[in-house]
């Protein structure tokens, strides 16, 4: 008797996790891609892999360690990494604003790999961060960004901005020599207004919702006295538009 309620139980639970899946299979968006090299699983044993290699030069925008280790130095053992961020601490060689990132190294000084994790919506002006990316970054290149779509409010007051695959791939477009060779989304949320929003919306489910946006890109070409001033519309948005009114 045990033996089959055990087993009933079993697959009560499997038909139940089943149609959880379902269920929230009904929160995602059709129009959102899902990341699948630059996942937040898989992004950063590809660089590994791609980068862990004699001759190649590796630089981390905000490297420091802050919910622990995960041994750069180490997993980029065969290469040269250099860690960068706003504050000194583990994994760290050199300090500084990500604004002006391109003012701490030698004039030369290029780079194979290029990353970020979970930074980029603690920049303020990020636009500029991605043009001092672009200068450091070889043509060849590969970028790496990792960020947010939506999550919960932290390290603030510098918690300025959270992005869509869109959006990186604005920051990083072909207007400043960028390749995208994967932009999406990964860890889909399941959310609702709480009963504290305002009455016409308590309880109604959002959807669309993902915690990580994620951009692959490739430097194809080096662009001279880049300026988002000079840019129009369609230079960053390439042959999309906003969507016609019904």
């Amino acid at each position: 008797m045990k033996k089959m309620l055990k087993k009933l139980l079993k697959i009560d639970s499997g038909v139940s996790a089943h149609n959880n899946v379902e269920l929230d299979r009904q929160y995602l968006s059709k129009d959102v891609p899902m990341s699948n090299i630059a996942r937040h699983q898989n992004w950063y044993s590809h660089l590994i892999q791609i980068g862990n290699k004699p001759g190649m030069r590796i630089l981390e925008v905000g490297s420091r360690e802050v919910t622990g280790s995960y041994n750069a130095k180490e997993n980029f053992r065969n290469a040269e990494y250099v860690g960068f961020d706003y504050y000194p601490g583990n994994n760290v060689d050199v300090v500084g604003d990500a604004h002006k990132l391109s003012s701490y190294f030698k004039e030369d000084e290029k780079f194979d790999i290029i990353y970020s994790a979970s930074c980029f919506e603690h920049f303020a002006m990020p636009w500029l961060v991605a043009v001092e990316i672009a200068k450091l970054l070889k043509v060849g290149g590969v970028v790496l960004v990792e960020t947010h779509f939506s999550y919960s409010a932290h390290e603030r007051p510098w918690n300025f901005f959270q992005y869509s695959d869109m959006g990186l791939k604005v920051l990083f477009s072909k207007a400043l020599g960028f390749e995208c060779i994967e932009a999406g989304m990964s860890n889909p949320i399941v959310g609702r207004f709480s009963l504290l929003a305002d009455e016409y919306l308590r309880n109604k489910p959002v959807r669309g919702l993902y915690c990580h946006s994620e951009y692959l890109g490739k430097k194809i070409k080096e662009m001279e006295n880049f300026s988002w001033e000079q840019l129009n519309l369609e230079d960053v948005v390439g042959d999309t538009k906003y969507p016609e009114p019904k």
